[in-house]
């Protein structure tokens, strides 16, 4: 064995991953080849440091090396010589605990049965000591992943297979209590916290011993202390979840004493979330509050390393209950800015943190932008290296750093930079970008409790709302609405407006509304809410939609220049009759035909290429086309225009971040453009959004698949009343316009303002 490979081994056996990244990717800078020695420990690290980004691509390239024949991984946590068989298991290993992270439970168990696949049957007696690890490793998060995805069946199933795992005679010493700590992660998920207490021990000299001789140095005390910290986790979460209160905290005292736990990734948060617990359950609500304000920002600094939205949203989503609990705390204390502020970084800065790390996005300079997030990285990093074990007054420095680079990132593109540094726009600042005649009202839920913000220029307050079962109340009213001969939906439109918006009348100034929605509330049309008397709530208000608050301070201003030409693309020939929309055709040329100079695009000519090439010239764009919602790829989802050689014929969401536009407005005269995915960070993926960062003020879009000949009528009216109103009330005035031929709210209701108003 080197030298170089006997440091890796030994940095990973004391939990350090950072080092063995930065020693690792020096070498491979240095042109060292990328073969299994060095990529096998690099990817364990970057798991541990959640570095998701980096991960995906070193297991993908790790995979490959093993599939040609090179199998020497050399770690800590797996010794596998250049013939065994084990090393395929890896790869499966790395990506399962990963998905477990970002909340893609079927994935997370796809993976780990995969790894299982390549291994010896741990119930034969295997004594090798990498087959046992494995077993180790994977089955518990096997259980895991089973019981969070709610099934409890296959969760016994793998529960089984952990008990039946055999500890080997040779080195019993180390291998029982790491199965014992295998099984009591096993047992807390499941909820049998006194089992979970059953397999604690306490650790011996032997397992100290025995730790020294398996990392081969004569640092037991340091890998003591990487084995024995989730140990301790898992003991006061199961004290705390049995009453044991004082215990829990004495643990949890000697948990934090461990200079490292902040490298422990993903046992760091936890045990800040679960003490903030204790201190809530003795009503020490500063407590409480301080543990979750730290909680989450081990939790966002961790989430800034995850590239794709979607695995942003899982990851964020799975760790909502921090959120949740810190926002209800700081409310009982009268808090409310404060709870306004969290409100906002939980609803997940998702959409530009994928950019951050896209190859190709719309910024005004690219290079420059790229340049700043490569300075912001570095400065984070150095900040969390200097301050580990440093004193308050040594830790200044690396603080400064980082808040220069955020400043840097702030001028060169402000709008990447409100989400990478996942910071919100401070409610004061808010106040001056609600409109003089606007209210805001922005939702947040989690369980059974729903908090509503409102905000105009002089207030800040909050309302608690029953959320019980609000989810299948919106479903309801979304199915019920869909069938326009029936009158069902009016007692679950009554019901929600009893829920959602008579508590807050008396605190609503103003003939306007910004709604922030959050979860299922973005698929509900607050337009068809109806109170007792009959009247709908747009009846009395002129409604738009944000995805999140701070949207505010980055829409673009409104152009000046109204009646400037439209593009126009409609009916386009998707190869298949049963796909045309007839009225769609009429519904584009007729506001084609409504504005000087615009370009009406139809059936070939409508086709992905041509938006591509003219869509940045003009000011207003309208779809009357099909759209597509994917809810398991949500950056796939798209608008179906024609295709040629050029272009495949949809437009997604992830090829308009990559797009630059100047349009004043956008209206998706289309199926389903409004809807998004919906996980628990609440992002919502969606046209919207990919039409709001490409560059539109505005967007108008449908909630479901409309009726093209109400629709038509529908737009027409609109866009004659935008020669004289605003785009909120244009809409709002056209959808009362269309109730005199089309009662029921499906032919109206359906279609939403997103952005601005003006």
């Amino acid at each position: 064995m080197t030298h170089a490979e006997e440091s890796i081994i030994y940095l990973e056996s004391v939990g350090r991953s950072q080092d063995i990244v930065r020693i690792i990717e020096a070498r491979l800078g240095r042109g060292e080849q990328a073969d299994s020695t060095l990529l096998g420990p690099l990817c364990m690290a970057y798991g541990k440091l959640k570095h998701f980004d980096k991960l995906f691509d070193c297991v993908a390239r790790l995979e490959a090396r093993i599939a040609g024949g090179d199998r020497r991984i050399k770690s800590d946590n797996f010794w596998i010589t250049p013939t065994a068989t084990q090393a395929e298991a890896v790869p499966g290993m790395l990506l399962s605990a990963a998905y477990l992270d970002l909340g893609d439970y079927p994935r997370s168990i796809r993976e780990g049965e995969r790894a299982l696949a390549t291994l010896p049957d741990s119930s034969g007696g295997v004594s090798m000591w990498p087959p046992i690890k494995f077993h180790l490793t994977i089955l518990p998060n096997l259980v895991i992943a089973a019981t969070l995805g709610g099934n409890q069946v296959q969760a016994r199933k793998y529960l089984a297979q952990l008990e039946n795992v055999p500890v080997p005679s040779m080195g019993s010493a180390y291998w029982a209590p790491y199965k014992s700590n295998a099984l009591a992660g096993a047992y807390l998920s499941l909820g049998e916290y006194a089992k979970a207490v059953e397999n604690l021990g306490s650790r011996n000299l032997a397992f100290k011993f025995a730790l020294s001789v398996v990392n081969l140095t004569s640092h037991g005390d340091d890998a003591f202390t990487m084995y024995e910290a989730p140990r301790l986790f898992m003991l006061a979460k199961a004290q705390s979840e049995l009453g044991n209160l004082k215990e829990a905290k004495v643990i949890f005292g000697n948990l934090f004493a461990f200079k490292r736990l902040s490298e422990i990734g993903e046992i760091y948060w936890l045990a800040l979330y679960e003490r903030g617990r204790i201190a809530a359950k003795e009503s020490d609500a500063a407590g409480a509050t301080e543990y979750w304000s730290n909680a989450v920002e081990v939790i966002e600094r961790q989430r800034s390393t995850i590239s794709t939205e979607a695995s942003k949203i899982g990851f964020v989503g799975n760790k909502q209950a921090v959120y949740a609990r810190l926002i209800a705390v700081l409310i009982e204390q009268g808090r409310i800015a404060e709870a306004f502020d969290y409100v906002e970084r939980s609803k997940s800065r998702a959409l530009v943190d994928m950019l951050a790390s896209k190859k190709d996005f719309a910024a005004p300079d690219q290079e420059q932008t790229r340049l700043v997030l490569a300075q912001l990285d570095v400065a984070d990093l150095s900040r969390r290296v200097q301050n580990e074990g440093a004193k308050p007054d040594e830790q200044v420095e690396g603080t400064r750093n980082l808040q220069v680079a955020q400043q840097a990132l702030q001028s060169a593109a402000p709008e990447l930079s409100s989400l990478v540094t996942v910071t919100s726009v401070p409610s004061n600042e808010l106040k001056s970008l609600v409109g003089a005649d606007e209210t805001l009202v922005e939702y947040y839920y989690q369980g059974n409790n729903m908090y509503a913000f409102i905000l105009d220029r002089e207030h800040l307050q909050s309302v608690q709302l029953d959320a019980s079962e609000i989810g299948p109340q919106v479903q309801n009213l979304r199915r019920e609405l869909e069938e326009p001969g029936s009158s069902a939906w009016q007692g679950n439109s009554h019901a929600l407006y009893q829920r959602l918006w008579k508590p807050l009348e008396k605190l609503v100034g103003g003939k306007n509304i910004i709604v922030v929605p959050h979860g299922v509330l973005h698929y509900l049309p607050f337009a068809a809410l109806q109170d007792d008397t009959g009247e709908f709530l747009i009846d009395r208000y002129g409604l738009r939609f944000l995805p999140s608050a701070s949207v505010l301070k980055y829409l673009r201003p409104v152009m000046q220049k109204l009646e400037a030409p439209m593009l126009v693309l409609g009916n386009p020939d998707l190869g298949d009759p049963r796909l045309d929309l007839a009225f769609a055709e009429g519904e584009a040329r007729l506001v084609g035909g409504m504005i000087p100079g615009s370009r009406v695009l139809l059936r070939k000519e409508a086709s992905e290429t041509n938006f591509k090439k003219a869509g940045g010239v003009f000011t207003r764009i309208h779809f009357a086309t099909h759209g597509k919602f994917q809810a398991d790829d949500p950056l796939s989802s798209g608008l179906y225009l024609a295709k040629d050689a050029e272009n495949d014929g949809v437009l997604t969401v992830g090829e308009l971040y990559s797009m630059t536009l100047n349009a004043d407005l956008v209206t998706l005269s289309a199926c389903e453009t409004g809807l998004g995915k919906i996980a628990n960070g609440d992002d919502v993926v969606g046209l919207t959004r990919g039409f709001l960062y490409a560059g539109s003020r505005s967007i108008v879009a449908s909630l479901w698949s409309v009726d093209d000949q109400a629709t038509a009528a529908l737009m027409q009216a609109f866009y004659k009343n935008l020669s004289t109103m605003n785009k909120r009330e244009a809409l709002r005035q056209s959808q009362i316009k269309a109730r005199e031929s089309f009662p029921h709210p499906f032919y109206w209701a359906a279609f939403q303002l997103t952005g601005r108003a003006d």
